[in-house]
């Protein structure tokens, strides 16, 4: 689908940190680009850019079906992000809120092509070694939020094989960068405390993925036909370690370099009993340490993107030192750090 003043996008999610991105790269290269806002959502971020605004929500079938008219790509970014909470809430939006989606696009008759952002988090929860597409999305033992990134992936391909939905699926890592407003912000504020602790040594791999990057795949995706009915992993062209990382955040940001560890056995045994405890008291904060809190700090998260690289023309260029550079520099100007 090449960029001609004819397309007209829809950018789902437009206010969070891939959405923003996605819009700005959408007017930067000429298309027609609308964008779907709740009522009293920050939409600051898009200020800078030429987009149309259809006040709406994803669980809103009636502002989808305007949102969706005369549409003819959807780069669908929206998602309930978490850790924590009853996992409705979260199939709601990412699911029910997708469909609803994908019935308004159906239903306009100008679709041409609908990218579906998952994540690498659809895979089971333990350590990973170049682990590419060819192994099917986890169903059980994961959080309300991967849990309900797998449904929807299963959504999409449904359509895709029932009603020949033009639709590519893409699954990157941890997307980091400027604009990030909720795990950045939480690394920092446990960094400055000091209370930052590694899970591990804090050798194994993160799947690091810079937001820019993520856009480039998002818009080789758009352009190439033999994406339709494909699912890619999309990360950094080289990945890091857990040291590294928050070595990284930390020197940027002007902190202590942490030193604590917590052997990874310990962190899991105070994981399950914190997730029991808290589940038991119903609160609605995550507990210090989970499920999800292991699989980002404590596990090896190596995924294979050959296949984005062999078929999508994937460069992602920005290496992670110097697009953690820039996503500190924003949080340094937003008087963050």
């Amino acid at each position: 689908m090449k960029t001609d003043h004819n397309q007209l996008l829809l950018v789902t999610g437009a206010t969070g940190l891939v959405g923003s991105h996605v819009a700005e790269r959408a007017t930067q290269l000429g298309f027609r680009t609308r964008v779907i806002l709740r009522p009293g959502s920050d939409s600051q971020l898009l200020d800078e850019s030429n987009v149309e605004r259809v006040t709406g929500d994803v669980t809103d079938p009636d502002s989808l079906r305007r949102a969706a008219d005369g549409v003819t790509c959807i780069i669908h970014c929206a998602a309930k992000v978490g850790d924590w909470g009853p996992v409705e809430a979260y199939r709601e939006v990412n699911v029910r809120g997708l469909e609803s989606l994908l019935a308004a696009a159906e239903q306009s008759g100008t679709l041409k092509r609908f990218i579906h952002v998952s994540s690498l988090g659809v895979y089971a929860a333990r350590d990973h070694y170049g682990t590419d597409e060819s192994e099917r999305p986890a169903t059980a033992g994961i959080d309300g939020y991967t849990l309900t990134k797998v449904e929807s992936e299963q959504l999409v391909s449904k359509h895709i094989r029932e009603k020949q939905l033009p639709a590519t699926i893409l699954r990157p890592g941890f997307i980091y960068g400027p604009r990030d407003r909720t795990v950045l912000p939480r690394i920092l504020e446990r960094l400055k405390s000091g209370k930052f602790a590694f899970l591990g040594s804090g050798e194994k791999l993160m799947n690091n993925t810079f937001v820019g990057n993520l856009v480039d795949a998002i818009f080789a995706a758009c352009d190439r036909d033999e994406s339709i009915g494909q699912t890619y992993n999309i990360a950094d062209p080289r990945l890091v370690s857990k040291l590294e990382f928050i070595t990284t955040i930390a020197e940027a940001a002007g902190y202590a370099v942490p030193t604590k560890k917590v052997p990874l056995p310990v962190a899991r045994f105070l994981a399950t009993v914190m997730e029991g405890t808290w589940k038991l008291l119903g609160k609605t904060e995550a507990p210090l340490l989970s499920g999800a809190r292991i699989k980002f700090l404590g596990l090896n998260l190596d995924f294979c993107i050959d296949k984005a690289l062999r078929e999508l023309g994937y460069e992602p260029t920005v290496d992670f030192t110097a697009g953690m550079q820039t996503t500190i520099d924003w949080f340094r100007e937003q008087e963050i750090v």
